[in-house]
């Protein structure tokens, strides 16, 4: 195949449908909307949902629980992911973001114990667990809050 040769698969280009231009195109008088009724007029139609006076599904259904606004969400990382930094190296978030380890920092970033650590460094995160703190001081590194 050659570029001269590319051509749309079939019936994947359509010719817009000019609706409401004389009877002879097909879709004049009533622009194919039928006759009467809510949907043939200008701005009708039912809001999402609805389903015509009937109780809808959603209000049917049993509400249960509540969103907590304030909650916190932080960004995972695991030791094991930290070994790409070189040793002595100041580990933040922002060096987080930028190797791609993490996507957002979210409200914080949190390091957990999976895998191992094998290099010294001074990681710094809003949170850690009690077992990834021991492992990155076990190494000699320091795991500091912020």
């Amino acid at each position: 195949m050659k570029l001269h040769e590319l051509k749309p698969s079939e019936g994947s280009r359509h010719v817009r449908n000019r609706v409401g231009r004389g009877t002879s195109s097909g879709n004049g008088k009533t622009a194919g909307r039928g006759q009467k009724g809510q949907k043939s007029r200008s701005g009708g139609g039912v809001r999402l949902g609805f389903e015509g006076g009937q109780t809808p599904l959603f209000r049917r259904l049993p509400k249960r629980g509540f969103t907590n606004i304030n909650r916190k969400d932080y960004a995972i990382v695991n030791l094991d992911s930290l070994n790409v930094f070189e040793d002595g190296t100041e580990v933040t978030p922002t060096v987080l973001l930028e190797k791609g380890i993490i996507n957002n920092e979210k409200s914080g970033v949190k390091v957990l114990a999976k895998g191992e650590l094998n290099k010294k460094l001074t990681v710094k995160a809003a949170k850690f667990s009690a077992s990834a703190k021991a492992a990155i001081e076990a190494v000699g590194g320091t795991a500091e809050v912020i």
